[in-house]
């Protein structure tokens, strides 16, 4: 299997046991290792206050794009990554029924960190909403219990 068709199919297999992703909506797909999209209709549930949606729903997006970013570049190297810190900066207000995509790429890739940053682009009026940096831990990932379903031992 080339190298961009596991990371693939591990990407598949993360879609399956996020949780916080398929709870909030969000769906992720990669562009490439290191390049990926998230995809999220605001519902009424993200709303902080009539038709605007919670800066908490925004942040969790960015994590997750700044994350999935570094962590399909980990996946090349059989690791897994943690969030270490992330800033976002709130550009637009974003509105119930707003189709958002935050497109998180990898900047640098070094020996133990990973910085990515992302922009969330609201689809529905062709706008930048927010743009975020992330730095991550990467670490291999047999040190993680779910290691057995994300690389499985060849036979």
């Amino acid at each position: 299997m080339e190298p961009t068709q596991n990371v693939a199919t591990l990407i598949a297999l993360y879609n399956q046991i996020n949780n916080y992703g398929r709870t909030n909506g969000m769906e992720l797909s990669m562009t490439r290792p290191g390049e990926v999209v998230y995809s999220m209709k605001v519902r009424e549930d993200h709303l902080s206050s009539p038709g605007t949606c919670h800066g908490g729903v925004l942040a969790g997006l960015m994590d997750a794009a700044l994350g999935a970013a570094a962590l399909s570049l980990a996946f090349t190297a059989s690791e897994l990554v943690s969030t270490v810190e992330f800033k976002i900066n709130y550009l637009l207000p974003v509105r119930l029924h707003d189709h958002l995509l935050a497109r998180g790429h990898v900047e640098h890739s070094g020996k133990t960190l990973i910085v990515a940053s992302a922009d969330i682009y609201c689809a529905t009026r062709e706008i930048v909403v927010a743009r975020g940096l992330g730095t991550f831990n990467r670490y291999p990932a047999d040190k993680r219990d779910f290691h057995e379903l994300l690389f499985p031992k060849e036979e």
